[in-house]
């Protein structure tokens, strides 16, 4: 068993705002494969699929992004996965402009709190990780806007700044299928790299 977990805040008033980009794509993946995130079970809601010729349980906290963790530790426990191998966590990224995405192995919480919670929690870095830019894009000039923080994570996006996302959550989908066919080192050479990279420039990217 695999658990594919979305971070995100439980809520109507949440559902499109940029931290809760891991929610959107989970239930992007929920809708390929035909199953619904309703039942609840270890602080979450969850469903049981087949994906990619393996058992996998998407979930999606039901805690709020702070006390992720506590969730996402109930289904390890429940499960009895190993966090580095079993543990696929999809979050937004302020790091990186929206229309980017970034797998990695370890890492750390980079200011996320819902992360923070997470490698709190299991006591360890160790697990494969998704992280959906939602930076605001570089100017023309190579300048950078900053996004604002809190605020700017917990508004709602824009029907323009959606349709950017909604491309990206299919190819994060593809991503997961590549993790679970062929490993994460794999899906990180090829969906790490930026247009026009050569292929094995993706593996030392994330963080």
């Amino acid at each position: 068993m695999k658990l594919i977990v979305g971070l995100g805040n439980p809520g109507i008033e949440y559902q499109f705002t940029p931290h809760n980009a891991g929610f959107l794509a989970v239930d992007r993946i929920a809708e390929v494969l035909g199953v619904s995130v309703v039942n609840r079970r270890g602080r979450a809601l969850t469903a049981k699929a087949r994906f990619a010729g393996q058992d996998v349980l998407l979930a999606k906290p039901e805690t709020f992004m702070n006390l992720s963790g506590l969730s996402v530790a109930a289904l390890v426990d429940e499960l009895e996965l190993d966090p580095s191998a079993d543990v696929i966590v999809i979050y937004d990224e302020l790091a990186f402009p929206l229309g980017q995405f970034r797998l990695a192995q370890r890492g750390s919480a980079n200011g996320h709190n819902g992360v923070k919670s997470i490698s709190g929690v299991l006591g360890t870095e160790e697990w494969i990780r998704i992280r959906i830019g939602v930076g605001k894009p570089a100017l023309a000039d190579g300048r950078e806007i900053k996004a604002g923080g809190r605020d700017y994570l917990l508004t709602p996006m824009r029907r323009q700044e959606l349709a950017v996302l909604d491309e990206v959550l299919d190819r994060v989908k593809d991503a997961v299928e590549v993790v679970l066919t062929k490993g994460v080192g794999a899906a990180m050479n090829e969906f790490n790299r930026k247009p026009g990279e050569p292929e094995g420039n993706g593996e030392a990217k994330g963080k």
